[in-house]
């Protein structure tokens, strides 16, 4: 079989000596890198050996950690490398001491929880460096120009799988698709319905794309899309789930990169959604706080693409259709057959690329529930993916890219560390066991410095995309449930099936989702009993100061589980979502006519298919019901609205749009959704984050969970008294 490199007929650019200096294959081939990494790494060895006493150990802890803190005040990326290596001296000194000083038990209990502890540890210091070496660099690749030549411009196929989902929430993407601006005779749109359903053939007929079909679903999403590429002919795919809505700029925003690397396979864009999450709906943090997804999206994958790491996520992507053929098409062997193209792609020897502009946006899940099924199937997927096809073996893949792929798959094996981290202090508060064979002063100088270089340094590398300790939340909520599904697939790959998240849902009224919580409840209530067993340790054992130091040492790790269970449990309290279509928020032009034939010009504050809210002058009464006509602007071109006022306040009214043709509805999707800058400056005027806040506002939202589910539960039982039906049979009457 050639090499890609053979069949490549164009010559390549030549690169830069700056991006040969970022290239991870420049570096990986290197011997003097080599060489110098070697000697780092013997220098590393002694830093984590060398044996000091108790204050000499204090003060070279505290000198370190002065020194970060010193560094974390600098600007530039070289300060935070200082940072990942004060981090990574501290982290390795405790991980040696905690192995060769810590591990000698003297009963059976104490061993079986001893070794559970230290395995947790010791994998969540092998995923801490292994995020160090993923995100210190990031690439942040700009866009590169198509040519100004249109005629040279590739074909294009777009695809846009939809299995269940309604009507509703499909309409948009394909009129954003009907709107990118991409020369149309070199642009096909294929809505692909799995379900097959009569109303999407009416719909794709009228607005004139292909309803894309097959006679059966094998494979999912995987095999719709392959399905397509038989029919097909287009140079690339672009291809967006159903609910993400692409900008107008999406393929020429991508599609330069294709034209500039011969060997790139595929280019990945962020996963942006512009409605809540459950954890920001129930938690009240949309917008205030990054969601679960930021962090990968706005750091993890720009770390990947320094490394040709690139993971392909199932939309909002572009692949060259000749790649993609050549491994069989897109992976059907997982359930997260997205990351297993890309490893098939790089094992070719292919490049990938990320570019970290939103041009697409969606829908989250609207349920926590629906959010936990989402991520099974993810954890499920790269288990399999760890056990059939493992990165660390097998050829084609350089040593940075076996390290970002083995992190993103270590990563959904947190379920059981984060449960034994829930529960290790209880097995000295139930039952006296030793986990850590030291003293309570002596784990602190070791394990507070491994914790506090770690906290200030992702805080300093993922502040804008993930506040601190949330992953603890964010985890604790998910634990429970990964557990299992990520064994059961170590075992066997071939156990489960996959399952779609549901889109587009509404929760038509607040309630506590007692089912889902059940495992928080649980751990909640565990961690509660053991505190105030710890409380009456303490008051039997007043008098012996290393039993008090060691319970004290465990009721504050208890305390702060507790708060993180009760930041869990507030995320299962579900908040009302009732509309149909979600309010976007977002600064642009618009113009008011009113029937008296008076204009107003303004900016908006909100939009959404049913309506747009508009900023007014104080000065500016518009009474409610009055028609108007609302004006939206795309470049030069006016996109008119029939609509009724249905809110007025002091600054501003709420527009309800009146009922809309198809054309005005193509219209509204260009205007609004579809725009080049929709989603810019989507995180501005949000607080970065700094450790003591990050932590402050986790123990809030902690405390508020546990008051809340007393409210809940007293709530419940008082429905459910009233709901009681009465048996009149035990009524008694009074006689005459």
């Amino acid at each position: 079989m050639s090499t890609p490199q053979a069949r490549s007929t164009e010559p390549a650019v030549e690169p830069s000596r700056l991006e040969r200096f970022v290239d991870a294959r420049f570096w990986s081939s290197t011997p003097v890198v080599v060489c110098l990494t070697l000697f780092a790494l013997v220098i590393l060895y002694f830093v984590f050996t060398v044996p000091l006493a108790f204050y000499e150990q204090l003060t070279f802890a505290t000198c370190c950690f002065i020194c970060a803190l010193l560094f974390r005040r600098l600007q530039g990326r070289y300060a935070t490398l200082v940072m990942i290596m004060l981090s990574v001296v501290a982290s390795g000194r405790y991980m040696f001491w905690r192995l060769t000083a810590t591990t000698y038990w003297e009963h059976p209990l104490d061993a079986v929880w001893g070794l559970l502890l230290v395995s947790a540890e010791v994998y969540s210091t092998v995923v801490l460096m292994l995020g160090y070496f993923q995100t210190a660099w990031p690439l942040k690749r700009e866009p590169m120009p198509l040519p100004a030549d249109r005629s040279a411009w590739p074909t294009v196929d777009v695809f846009i799988p939809t299995y269940n989902e309604p009507l509703s929430v499909v309409k948009p993407t394909i009129y954003a698709a009907l709107a990118l601006d991409y020369p149309a005779d070199k642009l096909s749109i294929h809505v692909l319905d799995d379900g097959r359903r009569p109303e999407f053939k009416a719909f794709c007929e009228e607005v004139g794309v292909h309803w894309t079909i097959r006679t059966h679903n094998r494979h999912a999403k995987a095999g719709n899309i392959n399905e397509a590429l038989k029919i097909t002919s287009g140079e690339f795919l672009a291809i967006f789930d159903c609910d993400h809505i692409p900008t107008r700029s999406f393929l020429q925003i991508g599609l330069g990169w294709f034209l500039r690397d011969k060997l790139l396979s595929m280019l990945q864009t962020p996963h942006h959604f512009f409605s809540a999450d459950p954890f920001e709906r129930n938690l009240g943090t949309f917008r205030k706080v990054p969601n679960e997804g930021e962090l990968f999206y706005g750091l993890v994958q720009d770390g990947n693409d320094l490394w040709n790491a690139t993971f392909f996520c199932g939309s909002c992507a572009l692949l060259r259709r000749s790649m993609v053929e050549e491994i069989g098409g897109i992976a059907v062997e997982t359930v997260t057959e997205d990351a297993h193209t890309a490893l098939k792609l790089h094992r070719l020897g292919y490049t990938t690329a990320y570019l970290a502009i939103a041009q697409a946006a969606g829908l989250a899940t609207e349920s926590l529930s629906g959010h936990i099924g989402q991520r099974i199937r993810w954890a499920r997927g790269m288990t399999q993916i760890f056990r059939i096809d493992n990165p660390l073996t097998g050829k084609g893949l350089k040593l940075g890219q076996r390290l970002c792929y083995l992190n993103a798959m270590m990563h959904f094996f947190y379920g059981v560390p984060r449960l034994v981290f829930l529960t290790a202090p209880l097995s000295f508060l139930f039952f006296g066991a030793h986990v850590i064979e030291a003293a309570a002063s002596t784990i602190a100088i070791y394990a507070m410095p491994h914790m506090m270089h770690a906290s200030i340094t992702n805080s300093r590398m993922q502040r804008l995309f993930r506040h601190s300790f949330w992953a603890e939340v964010y985890e604790s909520v998910l634990a429970s449930y990964i557990t299992a599904p990520t064994l059961l697939a170590l075992i066997n790959p071939k156990l489960g099936k996959f399952n779609v998240t549901a889109k587009g849902g509404q929760i038509e009224k607040n309630y506590f989702d007692w089912a889902i919580s059940r495992p928080y409840l649980f751990l909640l209530l565990l961690n509660l009993v053991g505190f105030v067993t710890g409380l009456v340790h303490i008051y039997l054992n007043f008098g012996v100061r290393s039993e008090v130091q060691t319970t004290l040492l465990n009721l504050a790790w208890t305390g702060y589980n507790m708060l993180i269970l009760g930041a869990s449990v507030a995320a299962a309290s579900e908040r009302r979502q009732i509309r149909a279509v979600h309010r976007v928020a977002m600064k642009m032009p618009v113009m008011l006519k009113f029937s008296t034939g008076r204009t107003l010009a303004c900016q908006t504050i909100d939009y959404s298919e049913g309506g747009v809210g508009v900023e007014l002058p104080n000065s500016i009464q518009v009474p409610m019901h009055e028609r108007v006509t609302v004006s939206l602007f795309r470049g030069d071109e006016e996109y008119a609205f029939a609509a009724t006022v249905g809110f007025t306040a002091p600054g501003r009214v709420g527009l309800r749009f009146d009922q809309m043709s198809r054309e005005q509805e193509y219209e509204f999707v260009k205007s609004t959704f579809a725009r080049a800058d929709a989603w810019m400056g989507w995180a501005e005027g949000r607080q970065q984050d700094t450790p003591l806040r990050g932590l402050s506002h986790v123990l809030l939202v902690g405390v508020r969970g546990i008051a809340g589910l007393f409210e809940h539960l007293y709530e419940d039982l008082r429905g459910s008294m009233r709901s009681r039906p009465i048996d009149v049979k035990k009524l008694k009457t009074k006689k005459d």
